[in-house]
């Protein structure tokens, strides 16, 4: 059963992330876990995902829901009605905000429409690049012209809002390149963009061609694509909100902002990660594991598993707030978490010392300047939590 804690702070919203974990290809840059599509795997995942919706039932109604994976969009019309099927045995608030990851090359009319009669009101479309040649250097198994029409057809269907994925850094990518990419999202008009910059994780084609030296990594060139998106879609009616998202007014995700801000959200499907009730926690990363252990115990086992105190989650709301262009009230954050300010005083004198270097600035909100967002990452490593939150 999900309970709030004293110790994690107050829940003042629940999300539901499921993982899809089913991908016909596997792109060159992705490190998530996924399977192929079979029957047999189509059976174990809906069949562990009811058991484990059961298992950890709620007295919570959840006011965020994202579908991600893997390509959720391989599933078949049939089966999405049996998603909502299952999702709609929980409490669900009427304004829910119900997302639905999905690559250009799943999309039909008919799934479309199966998903908004289910309840999804948000849409994010896996584009990455509008770029032929690039997408073929990613391993997207897509043509531009079927994430084009694609697009079409989530618009056609009328959901509330649609989000565009792009993703820059990539292998040959120049920066004329990257602008090309984001005039062409902006012309498709969508509610929200999320910019990526690539990442080379293990385990990945991009991650052994870099050990191989066949391609590099460029600090400088990742900076400037950064700063070209922050400077292009806020000047062309999208306003930035966070580091990677940009969003129209009133359309940005709810999901992700309840996440960064350290509130609870419970992870189904196997490998989908949780954070509730005072602990976080990963689950087995394996379908027929996760599914089978129902069968095998009647209980759940986790790849993951952590116990949290209130100033763990207040010291990740600081991390991930700072991300964000609203920044952070470092007082607001201890009054969520029933945090004493003197526990805030090193972080206090930290990002003071940053503000001398034009890395930050306060308002109400500490928020980092266009200099302090490049170095986001190396900042976040350098704040002082031992000292501000020991016991």
């Amino acid at each position: 059963m999900h309970k709030k804690s004293k110790e994690a702070g107050k829940i003042s919203s629940l999300g539901m992330y499921i993982h899809v974990p089913f991908c016909s290809t596997t792109c060159d840059f992705c490190a998530f876990y996924q399977e192929r599509p079979s029957k047999k795997g189509f059976d174990l995942f809906f069949k562990g995902l009811k058991r484990e919706m059961d298992y950890f039932s709620t007295d919570s109604s959840f006011s965020t829901i994202f579908i991600g994976g893997g390509t959720p969009g391989l599933l078949g019309p049939e089966q999405i009605m049996r998603l909502g099927e299952i999702i709609h045995t929980q409490q669900l608030e009427k304004s829910i905000e119900w997302s639905v990851e999905i690559a250009p090359s799943e999309i039909t009319a008919e799934k479309l429409k199966n998903l908004k009669e289910i309840g999804v009101n948000r849409i994010s479309l896996g584009v990455q690049t509008f770029d032929p040649q690039l997408m073929k250097e990613l391993g997207r198994d897509h043509e531009v012209d079927r994430a084009l029409k694609a697009y079409q057809l989530i618009r056609e269907a009328g959901f509330l809002s649609v989000n565009i994925d792009l993703l820059f850094g990539a292998p040959g990518q120049s920066l004329g390149m990257w602008e090309e990419d984001l005039m062409k999202a902006v012309q498709l008009d969508p509610d929200h963009i999320s910019t990526y910059c690539l990442t080379f994780e293990e385990d990945t084609a991009l991650f052994v061609k870099l050990s191989e030296g066949k391609v590099k990594i460029d600090p400088e060139k990742e900076a400037a694509f950064y700063e070209r998106a922050w400077e292009f879609l806020p000047q062309h009616g999208f306003p930035q909100y966070e580091v990677s998202n940009f969003a129209k007014p009133g359309k940005t995700c709810l999901h992700n902002l309840n996440t960064w801000a350290m509130n609870d959200w419970l992870g189904y499907g196997p490998s989908a990660a949780s954070q509730v009730g005072g602990v976080r926690r990963k689950n087995l990363a394996n379908l027929e594991e996760w599914s089978g252990q129902w069968e095998r115990s009647g209980k759940a086992k986790f790849a993951e598993f952590e116990k949290l105190q209130a100033y763990d989650l207040a010291c990740d709301a600081i991390l991930f707030g700072l991300r964000m262009n609203q920044g952070i009230n470092l007082q607001e954050i201890g009054r969520k978490f029933q945090i004493e300010e003197v526990y805030f005083r090193e972080t206090e004198n930290f990002f003071q010392s940053l503000e001398k270097e034009k890395m930050m600035e306060k308002n109400d909100h500490w928020q980092l300047t266009t200099k302090g967002r490049i170095l986001a990452d190396a900042i976040a490593k350098e704040i002082p939590f031992e000292q501000s939150f020991s016991k």
